[in-house]
């Protein structure tokens, strides 16, 4: 059978340009590879920071997705991060890193009935995983796109976008009031009336990131 390193090497290769793989106990680092895009210079043995995606994960027990700033590495990634147990009990997580870029896009091109629209980042209201397909809602504009939220992370600028739920990824200029709820952490009433929920999983970040 392969061993931890052995088998994160092979796992590294499949991501080699682009995501670098971290895997850590509840305390340090113990295996890390770097890609050809992102380095976060972490050695085995480093301790877990806080304000890390690791730390996320390993503090809430469950799998964290999220854009973490310069301050911590020197360097912005976009990370995931999933928490391992050993016999129901915590034992550390495995994270891929990915550079955070918007590949050089200023728009979202939406599917709609005609063919495709260009519609500026600025623009965009929310995206909403609805019967399994991503919808775009923009002004005077609603369509569809082949991306999933996951992807929109990565790709969407960070200062504008935030995911509040498993289902939506809000523009955060967009958001004329939020109220608490009791079905949710938070409601959002967007500028355009709609409501959306932010759910407990991403409540923290989400003030964290608005300041409230």
């Amino acid at each position: 059978m392969l061993n931890l390193d052995s088998l994160m090497d092979v796992v590294g290769e499949l991501f080699a340009d682009e995501i670098s793989i971290v895997v850590s106990n509840t305390k340090e680092y113990i295996y890390y590879r770097p890609s050809k895009r992102i380095d976060l210079k972490i050695r085995p043995g480093d301790p877990i920071k806080e304000g890390t995606i690791a730390y996320k994960a390993l503090t809430e027990g469950q799998k964290v997705s999220e854009f973490i700033n310069r301050d911590v590495f020197g360097v912005p990634y976009h990370g995931m991060a999933v928490p391992f147990h050993n016999d129901g009990v915590l034992d550390g997580c495995v994270v891929a890193i990915y550079p955070a870029y918007t590949e050089g896009k200023s728009v979202v091109t939406l599917k709609t009935q005609d063919g495709w629209v260009p519609v500026p980042f600025a623009e965009v209201h929310y995206i909403e995983v609805k019967d399994r397909k991503t919808v775009v809602v923009a002004d005077h504009i609603t369509g569809t796109h082949k991306n999933s939220l996951q992807n929109f992370e990565y790709v969407l600028p960070h200062e504008l976008f935030v995911r509040c739920h498993r289902s939506f990824i809000v523009n955060v200029t967009r958001i004329k009031a939020i109220f608490p709820d009791t079905h949710s952490t938070f409601v959002l009433s967007m500028n355009d009336g709609t409501k959306i929920p932010v759910s407990q999983s991403y409540s923290s970040y989400f003030r964290k990131l608005l300041g409230f």
